[in-house]
């Protein structure tokens, strides 16, 4: 028995501590040779697993040494199943993988040829019965369709000559809704000295742009906040040290997309939370299964994403189910963590059908909270739909009006946006940030897994609230600021220090990332612009003259079980970083703003390109542990294509 248990412990002390490796490839296609784009390779009996890029490549990290079953599939083709692949320690495997087409999806019976007629011949005939005639048949009903059926006739299809096997495909009628973003100005530092928001910050817009260009569109310019594609991201801050719940951390450098003006980093970093140090949960799924959720990619994967979750319950914790659709009902009442079979059986019982009544839903689940509220706990409800209210009480501010009673009754929400064409982004964000909780969009498994592994675990968990950040600009150093992205989180300069006034939370381990741009002060400013005013006096003082300070940081928060607030302070001196030193969490973060600022058409975009930004991305990576910062150079080069792509149509190519 000690031999046993001395050789368990040998071979857990070994696995931890042997370094991964790495499984990459290409995935072509067995004939031809040409790439397959969204290929899925994974790896058999885990989690694990990639789409090729553009180029059809894939990369598969933090795989564990080991010998595995590999399994490429693409729709069209035969999957194939690579057995004995070994990956050793600190090593990267590189294998190539040749689909073969499978002609049991696109078989074709070829019974007799028919000759074309010469489109460019003066005069043509053709006598045709009407038995001929009944044999057509053509659905749809637009007017070329007349044209199919005469020989040497050029065929378009959406605006483009057709080619052989090309179909046009009508499909359901997109309704997806954006809010409209304005972006934020740049503010003379003189007139408006103070900037003030809130760090409630959500990262859907990532993921659901990602989504966009994976099926080979450009986004809605209105789906891209700039502040979400930053904090989709993870930096390495410090962690935070004494009584603080967080650290701080900024960093100052020239603007890659405008060398004439700084740029300013901010980051916050939450401190992390031991197992015992987590309180006990007490959370709802509250699960659209109305008709628009039939989908694959809207209930099915809600089912797999929440198992996620459930397996990272402690034993106290509680769960409960509730759906609605044309109605709601309790699927399962507060059931503990420890009973995770019955969580799951119920979670495979959930089907899609009927119209959508999302306020019944958030009523029933919200009382469902109430009966099983735990004091000094986590109370939340998790809400997970595509956003179409469209039957009951589906007036937006009722919606906001109720989930603002009930957070300051303690129970907060938290919104999960599954699927595409009906799908109500801005809708969503609102009642998130209403709901004193996040806002994420789950567009894959692997999005399922980084959320509710990773993301939602810290959410769940908070150390701090009402969390506010209000910078005052000295304007003798500073002409202009421009704060990029955040415009749904602007606050009143007043509001800072009003206890009263809602604000974001921040969760366990969490990060929260901000830029400004900032134009340097001229010497003319030496003179005070507003001298001559009669009944106001706006001067600057001697200290803003003398001081080689650029700025003061102000950061307010209240603890979790606390209704007062309490201040950090903390200057930022105008000494500029040298491009060599600036950090990693710098320039990648500057890349993913200047990304977001191109998909958006931004004004202020200067002269950022996608050249720059991939070799500022592919240069500070840093340890991408999950290959997201890697998905994200594949997305960019992605996007670059489409883009080159449209210009050429724009420009009549």
């Amino acid at each position: 028995m000690f031999t046993k248990i001395t050789f368990l412990a040998l071979l857990i002390i070994s696995t931890i501590s042997a370094k991964s490796g790495v499984i990459s490839g290409k995935v072509t296609d067995a004939e031809t040779g040409e790439v397959l784009i969204g290929a899925n390779v994974i790896i058999l009996n885990t989690n694990w697993g990639a789409a090729t890029d553009i180029e059809g490549f894939f990369k598969i990290k933090s795989v564990p040494p080991g010998i595995y079953e590999l399994k490429a599939s693409y729709i069209g083709y035969s999957s194939q199943t690579i057995k004995d692949v070994k990956v050793i320690a600190s090593d990267s495997l590189f294998i190539e993988i040749k689909l073969k087409t499978d002609f049991n999806l696109s078989e074709i019976l070829v019974v007799e040829s028919k000759p074309t007629t010469n489109k460019y011949s003066t005069n043509s005939c053709k006598v045709t019965n009407s038995e001929f005639i009944q044999t057509l048949h053509i659905r749809g009903g637009r007017g070329s369709e007349v044209l199919y059926y005469i020989e040497g006739t050029n065929i378009q299809v959406g605006g483009y000559s057709a080619e052989f096997n090309q179909c046009l495909q009508s499909g359901p009628s997109n309704t997806e809704e954006y809010s409209t973003i304005v972006e934020n100005e740049f503010l003379n530092a003189f007139s408006n000295p103070l900037s003030t928001f809130s760090i409630d910050v959500d990262a859907a817009s990532y993921s659901n742009v990602r989504r966009f260009i994976d099926a080979g569109q450009l986004p809605p310019k209105d789906a891209v906040r700039v502040e979400e594609f930053i904090n989709y991201f993870d930096y390495d801050y410090p962690q935070p040290k004494g009584e603080d719940p967080f650290s701080l951390f900024t960093e100052l450098g020239v603007c890659p997309w405008n060398e004439n003006n700084y740029l300013l980093h901010v980051g916050i970093k939450g401190k992390e939370l031991m197992d015992e140090e987590r309180t006990d949960c007490n959370l709802v799924f509250l699960l659209d299964v109305s008709g628009s959720m039939v989908p694959e990619n809207k209930l099915p994967l809600v089912k797999k994403a929440f198992k996620f979750l459930v397996k990272n319950l402690k034993q106290n914790d509680k769960i409960a189910i509730v759906v609605y659709a044309g109605s709601a009902g309790l699927v399962l009442p507060a059931t503990y963590g420890y009973e995770k079979d019955k969580i799951f059986s119920a979670l495979e019982t959930l089907n899609a059908g009927g119209s959508t009544a999302g306020g019944a839903g958030i009523q029933l689940a919200y009382k469902i909270a109430k009966e099983n509220f735990i004091v000094g706990g986590n109370n939340r409800i998790i809400l997970a739909t595509d956003g179409d209210f469209n039957v009951g009480v589906s007036s937006t501010s009722e919606l906001v009006k109720m989930i603002e009673e009930k957070r300051d009754e303690g129970i907060f929400l938290t919104l999960l946006g599954f699927g595409m064409d009906n799908y109500k982004d801005g809708r969503l964000e609102e009642l998130a940030d209403k709901g004193n909780g996040n806002y994420y969009y789950i567009d894959n498994i692997l999005e399922a897994k980084k959320v509710f592994d990773h993301d939602l675990m810290g959410t769940l968990f908070t150390i701090a609230k009402d969390v506010k950040i209000q910078i005052e600009f000295n304007p003798f150093k500073v002409e202009e600021y421009r704060l990029i992205g955040y415009e749904n989180r602007l606050l009143k300069k007043e509001d800072f220090a009003d206890d009263k006034k809602d604000a974001g939370e921040l969760g366990a381990g969490h990060t929260v990332t901000a830029l400004y741009e900032i134009v340097p002060a001229k010497v003319r400013l030496i003179s005070n612009e507003y001298e001559d005013l009669k009944y106001q006096t706006s001067k600057l003082t001697n200290e803003a003259k003398d001081s080689d300070e650029l700025l003061t940081l102000k950061l307010r928060f209240k603890l979790p079980d606390k209704a007062n607030s309490k201040l950090i302070t903390s200057v930022v001196y105008n000494r500029i970083f040298s491009p060599d030193s600036l950090s990693e969490n710098f320039n990648f973060s500057s890349a993913v703003a200047g990304f977001a600022m191109l998909l958006r058409d931004s004004k202020f975009k200067g002269q950022v390109d996608y050249k720059m930004i991939e070799e500022l991305a592919e240069n500070n990576l840093g340890d991408d542990k999950y290959g997201y910062r890697d998905e994200f150079i594949s997305i960019l080069k992605r996007a670059k294509k489409l883009s080159e792509g449209l210009s050429l149509l724009e420009d009549g190519k």
